[in-house]
């Protein structure tokens, strides 16, 4: 008959092995896995945020190629006299 102190240390053992194996496998596969998936989030957002600002630019754009030289002038904190921007 296995006496109780056999059946602890096994039970302790059998702890520490289960322990040990779900450490491998957390180091190995489900780690790498979220790094992969975090730099993947970050890459979308960082291309997300390029595409806005690059838009946002093309509308910047658009404005100020639309305003007459007055308008221009004007949006600039000077004054338009006489054909010139003071």
């Amino acid at each position: 008959m296995i006496s109780k102190v056999s059946a602890m240390i096994g039970g302790v053992g059998g702890l520490i092995l289960a322990l040990a194996i779900f450490q491998l496998v957390n180091t190995l596969w489900l780690l790498p896995a979220a790094r992969s998936e975090g730099r993947e989030l970050e890459r979308a957002d960082a291309l997300k945020k390029s595409i806005e600002l690059i838009q946002k630019r093309s509308k910047t754009n658009a404005e100020v190629r639309d305003l007459s030289a007055g308008g221009l002038c004007a949006a600039l904190g000077g004054k338009f006299v006489d054909g010139v921007c003071q």
